[in-house]
């Protein structure tokens, strides 16, 4: 299993859904909240909403996301981590477009990453419906 005491800062990141069901936003749909974080801190740099149809950002969205990322500290890491089954291919794309090597992993190899951070949107928001 992988521990953030293994990376750097800013040497690795993970993209991950928050929530464990879409969230209801009444007339504009269904959403999920994908975050990318860094493995070493375990910071949130950058989050997007996508809709629950479509289950992964657009090719602009995902790089609005690495952007955004990047901004923290002007660099780009040299892993994504993507969970398996996590649908991301226009992440996965802009990445590798970028120079970023990307690595499918099963996504309980990443719990230790993201359970503190589903927690925290759990009591948020709850488990499918915005309070």
């Amino acid at each position: 299993m992988l521990h953030p005491d293994q990376f750097l800062v800013n040497e690795a990141w993970l993209v991950f859904k928050l929530n464990d069901e879409p969230i209801h936003a009444g007339a504009d749909g269904d959403f999920d909240f994908l975050a990318l974080m860094d493995a070493a801190s375990c910071f949130i740099l950058s989050s997007s909403t996508v809709p629950a149809s479509t289950a992964e950002p657009s090719a602009l969205e995902s790089k609005r996301m690495l952007k955004k990322a990047k901004a923290h500290k002007d660099q780009l890491p040299r892993t994504l981590f993507i969970p398996v089954g996590q649908p991301a291919h226009n992440l996965k794309r802009e990445a590798e477009r970028q120079g970023v090597t990307t690595v499918s992993i099963p996504e309980d190899q990443l719990l230790l990453f993201i359970a503190e951070a589903r927690e925290g949107f759990r009591e948020r928001f709850g488990h499918g419906d915005a309070q």
